[in-house]
């Protein structure tokens, strides 16, 4: 009798199964923007979230990179048909504000995510706040730009120390006579970074004037007091070495990327996220020589480096129900926890616990460049900067044109003030 009554409470068993889960799932709809290795990295860690929590299913589409991306987001938003939870540049967190497409995040909420303020690097928690401290978004990353360089060809010279590690470039003398050492022994394009389009040159740009401690914009003024003569000494760098043929002229992305593989260029300047690129192609015997990457050398006055962040943001639904409220934010708490295999992108996450962790310090480059999280620059707070802002095409149309010899640092410096400023005024 008790066989059959095993046998019986089997049956009812796998009827259940059968019949389906006896949770409440919550479906999370769920966009980004992310292609290339970020993509894979992401898709995968959606793809064990939902593995792992059956009662919570994610379902993500992604949408074009960019100024597309935000306008859908805008769209959607306003008519109630935006997702639940998205990826978000926190430069463009000013310009969100003012189109009223984010939802704060409370205290409560991040207790529900099992996380804390304290948990992430300050420059991120800042750029992910109002003004008045209000957490809009939860940071993801930070991604800035580094130097990657070629350690078999600097092996044995003054720039390369006992560790590999690239030193003596402590001001733009020192960067000059490096690129110039590296004309004279056959790379044709010294250093390489994107010099055509608004992003590659922007990020060059902003980088030097952060290191002389510039700002773009204070008080609602473009450049003001000694800012411009800053913005101008920025430009003329970079134009002194367009001139004497240490950068290539107007290399697309993708030409600037080849010219590092190819062995043209000692040195390229590009985000982290190029850091798979080369170890792929390392690992597969095409790159030809040991390379590595560090923090942008301090060639001025302090430390700084052009970041952004990718982080997490609740569309402004009045609608969403508390149950897919929470549910966002365990996603979001569960991603920030699992967020070394985002590091693998070549991403410094935000999350310092990761960070810090034993298993962060065994990733490289990644963990020799990690210091630069205490000197990431983040873009003016500013609706008219951030990915595909006015700011952007300002540099694509007046700072690129005077790198290469089309107008002087002067004349584009003050172009760029007043287009800028018509936009605030």
């Amino acid at each position: 009798m008790k066989h059959k009554i095993g046998k019986l409470a089997a049956a009812t068993a796998l009827a259940t199964v059968l019949a389906g889960p006896t949770w409440a799932q919550v479906d999370v709809e769920w966009w980004d923007f992310l292609g290339g290795g970020d993509g894979v990295r992401m898709k995968a860690l959606i793809e064990q979230f939902n593995d792992e929590h059956p009662d919570i299913q994610i379902s993500a589409t992604t949408l074009e990179w960019g100024l597309p991306f935000y306008t859908k987001v805008r769209t959607a938003v306003a008519v109630g048909q935006g997702p639940d939870i998205m990826t978000y540049h926190l430069s463009r967190l000013p310009l969100a504000l003012e189109e009223g497409v984010l939802s704060p995040i409370t205290a409560e909420d991040l207790e529900t995510a099992g996380l804390s303020t304290s948990d992430f690097f300050e420059a991120t928690i800042t750029a992910a706040s109002t003004d008045d401290g209000a957490l809009m978004a939860i940071p993801f990353d930070i991604h800035a730009v580094v130097t990657y360089y070629n350690r078999t060809a600097l092996e044995g010279t003054e720039w390369i120390d006992a560790d590999g590690n690239l030193t003596n470039l402590s001001s733009v003398e020192d960067m000059t006579g490096l690129l110039t050492w590296a004309k004279d022994n056959g790379f044709s394009d010294p250093l390489s970074f994107q010099s055509e389009g608004g992003g590659g040159t922007w990020r060059m740009f902003y980088t030097l004037l952060r290191q002389q401690g510039g700002e773009m914009l204070t008080d609602g003024e473009v450049l003001a007091g000694d800012n411009m003569d800053k913005a101008v000494k920025s430009i003329q760098v970079l134009a002194d070495w367009r001139a004497a043929g240490l950068i290539p002229e107007q290399a697309s992305y993708e030409a600037s990327v080849g010219l590092f593989s190819g062995k043209r260029s000692v040195l390229h300047i590009n985000g982290v996220w190029e850091v798979p690129t080369f170890k792929d192609s390392a690992e597969a015997d095409t790159l030809g020589y040991e390379w590595f990457a560090n923090e942008v050398p301090q060639l001025l006055d302090s430390p700084a480096t052009w970041a952004d962040s990718h982080a997490f943001a609740i569309p402004n639904d009045d609608d969403m129900s508390q149950e897919t409220r929470d549910a966002v934010l365990t996603i979001i708490g569960w991603m920030e926890k699992h967020s070394l295999a985002w590091a693998g992108a070549g991403h410094i996450p935000a999350y310092k616990p990761t960070v810090d962790s034993s298993e962060y310090a065994t990733l490289q480059p990644n963990a020799t460049y990690a210091s630069l999280a205490n000197n990431a620059a983040f873009d003016p707070r500013s609706k008219i900067a951030g990915v595909g802002s006015p700011i952007y095409d300002a540099v694509d149309n007046l700072i690129a044109p005077a790198v290469h010899g089309f107008l002087s640092p002067e004349e584009a410096a003050g172009q760029m003030k007043d287009q800028l400023q018509s936009l605030l005024d």
